[in-house]
């Protein structure tokens, strides 16, 4: 089961990261955006890592403040369950 979650969290990751380099570079062409509302999703669904490395890393969506606060409280959230979890069935 751990290798499944495992699997499946570098995948979400990775696509945040990817996600927030896209956005970053149309923002700079002045092309169509990737929405704001499945930027934070990717947190949601577990890529909070990816995302926190996308921003500061592209230096993009930094300066927002949903962005500061909903990335790393669900990022906080999925550790605090996957530590649950790893309590309960290990």
């Amino acid at each position: 089961m751990w290798k499944i979650i495992l699997i499946y969290l570098c995948i979400a990751n990775a696509a945040a990261f990817i996600l927030y380099g896209m956005d970053k570079k149309k923002a700079e062409a002045h092309q169509w955006r990737i929405p704001e509302s499945t930027l934070i999703m990717m947190s949601v669904i577990g890529g909070g890592i990816g995302s926190i490395c996308g921003m500061y890393l592209f230096h993009h969506k930094t300066k927002h403040l949903k962005f500061r606060v909903f990335v790393p409280f669900f990022t906080i959230l999925w550790c605090v369950g996957l530590a649950y979890l790893y309590m309960q069935y290990r």
